[in-house]
């Protein structure tokens, strides 16, 4: 049931009142808790549309009320109306449990969240003169990071005097994105900052 929430009460169940200890009628809601500032969401009372589209469980397709009617079919289900397209014309209307919708919309964000891609960068560091060893070395680390989705940052650190070297290192950069061209695109052209020059390499998307 609905009514959970600092807004019209619903008719409740009974048996309820083992969920209300400590309540106090000006300060908590039906379950004993504060209730919340504001709501995400207009519901009942608080929507101010003269005519919605009501949408929901059990409710008939395309269906337009005005508010008051629509209020009334709310409370006939025990329910609650809940505006969720404010800016549709008319706006949109969901009778539901408010309680049990924002658990259901938080759960959505969530798994949404969880679906989203980590950006993982591995950074891959040179010296102005790496050898051939030395490169070949890196260059495989930074096949198999490329493999596995991260990106690359891959840059030369100057260090003291060897600043001077820095059209060598941007070479050596040029050219580890040439040896990665199987499986990297040039997302960042090396580019010094400070001491460092830096690269970044991003996968290729898969065909």
């Amino acid at each position: 049931m609905a009514g959970q929430f600092p807004f019209r009460p619903r008719p409740q169940a009974q048996g309820n009142n083992q969920n209300n200890q400590q309540q106090q009628p000006q300060q908590r809601d039906a379950r004993g808790r504060r209730p919340q500032q504001e709501n995400p969401h207009r519901i009942n009372d608080e929507i101010t549309a003269p005519t919605v589209r009501v949408v929901g469980e059990n409710v008939e397709p395309n269906l337009v009320l005005s508010i008051r009617e629509a209020i009334r079919l709310a409370d006939e289900m025990e329910l609650d109306l809940i505006e969720i397209s404010p800016k549709a014309d008319p706006p949109v209307c969901r009778i539901a449990d408010y309680q049990k919708f924002l658990y259901q919309q938080k759960k959505k964000a969530k798994e949404i969240k969880a679906k989203q891609v980590k950006v993982v960068i591995k950074e891959i560091r040179f010296g102005p003169q790496t050898d051939d060893h030395d490169y070949n070395f890196k260059l495989k680390h930074a096949e198999n990071f490329l493999k596995e989705g991260a990106k690359v940052k891959a840059y030369v650190f100057f260090r003291g005097r060897s600043i001077v070297f820095k059209e060598q290192g941007e070479i050596l950069l040029l050219r580890f994105a040439n040896d990665l061209e199987e499986f990297a695109r040039v997302e960042l052209m090396p580019k010094l900052d400070g001491k460092k020059m830096n690269m970044i390499l991003a996968p290729k998307s898969k065909k």
